[in-house]
């Protein structure tokens, strides 16, 4: 097969010069496919603007602002330099200490009780025909305030509240006490307060990922004789990583940064015993006067946070 010619005449060549077809093509198409991605990535640039400037506005600028408050002493007028001694501070203060320890019981408790309840509830009624209801009565909790529930769960667990009326109207006096004045009864109470309300969005998301699963795989199962809590262990729940990721994110973060439902509900006490790392990051702030403690206690925490999702999401995408 022989190229095929033509001839070009330029500006500074009196003579025809041949050049071949095939490679005056090539050439122009790959400028244009050149200038065709130019074309299409300048619109990409320009939709992700904004959501770069509202990140770095609402997220970068304020946290780098708060890394260098606290580096300042807890002077609120013309502070002083003083490096990290306010986060020494924190290290020696036995309440701050507590707040840590009862920040990793509210992370433990608050992923592990709204994914395990929303996995069960969602399984259990989504093939039923009444199920929806059920349902209404699990999701209709996350539709409310964290003022809101803390209000209802501050009716029930007072001392002549619902819980401890319950108890004595069966017969159960023994166990009617104050479920808010003791340590660490009163945060895991505070735990379940928070579970009953965030369980409604897991039972969604995990309603949406059943309803997304192959219909194929659940019936080859059955042909199989797969069923029951088998089928649940090797077809179902394999496929439902993805949701349990997005799931125990989003409950990572609010657990770790609930404030009002603990607000209303004890204000961090009795004695402060009820803090977690955002309670004290405002009692620090607004309450103490003390800026520079409260801007150290927000760095810890969004350090703890980023850590504890990196470190999660690392492991989920490693095993995908």
């Amino acid at each position: 097969m022989s190229n095929k010619t033509t001839t070009i005449v330029t500006k500074n060549d009196s003579a025809y010069r041949p050049v071949a077809t095939d490679s005056v093509a090539t050439v122009s198409l790959a400028r244009i496919r050149r200038r065709g991605c130019i074309t299409r990535g300048r619109p990409r640039l320009l939709f992700l603007l904004p959501a770069v400037v509202l990140i770095f506005g609402l997220g970068l600028l304020p946290f780098s602002a708060t890394v260098w408050r606290s580096l300042f002493d807890d002077a609120v007028v013309d502070p002083q330099f003083n490096w990290f001694a306010s986060y020494g501070r924190l290290i020696s203060d036995p309440v701050i200490v507590r707040s840590l320890v009862n920040t990793f019981l509210w992370l433990i408790g608050t992923v592990s009780i709204p994914v395990g309840l929303g996995l069960a509830i969602a399984t259990v009624t989504n093939s039923l025909n009444w199920g929806k209801w059920a349902r209404l009565a699990i999701v209709l909790p996350y539709a409310l305030s964290g003022t809101a529930v803390a209000v209802v769960w501050s009716f029930m667990l007072q001392d002549s509240g619902a819980v401890n009326s319950f108890l004595r109207g069966i017969g159960l006096s023994g166990l009617a006490h104050p479920w808010l004045l003791e340590w660490p009864g009163n945060t895991l109470v505070l735990i379940l307060a928070n579970s009953w309300q965030a369980t409604g969005v897991a039972v969604i998301l995990y309603l949406v990922g059943l309803q997304g699963i192959p219909e194929e795989t659940i019936e080859a199962s059955s042909l199989d004789g797969v069923s029951g809590f088998k089928r649940f262990q090797h077809i179902v729940f394999p496929q439902l990583r993805a949701t349990s990721a997005v799931v125990m994110g989003i409950s990572l973060a609010n657990g770790l940064k609930s404030f009002d439902l603990i607000w209303v509900l004890t204000s961090g006490g009795p004695g402060r015993a009820t803090e977690t790392l955002a309670v004290s990051m405002y009692w620090q702030s607004f309450v103490l006067q003390r800026p520079g403690s409260g801007a150290a206690i927000a760095v810890v925490l969004t350090i703890v946070v980023v850590a504890v999702s990196v470190a999660y999401l690392r492991k989920q995408l490693k095993q995908d």
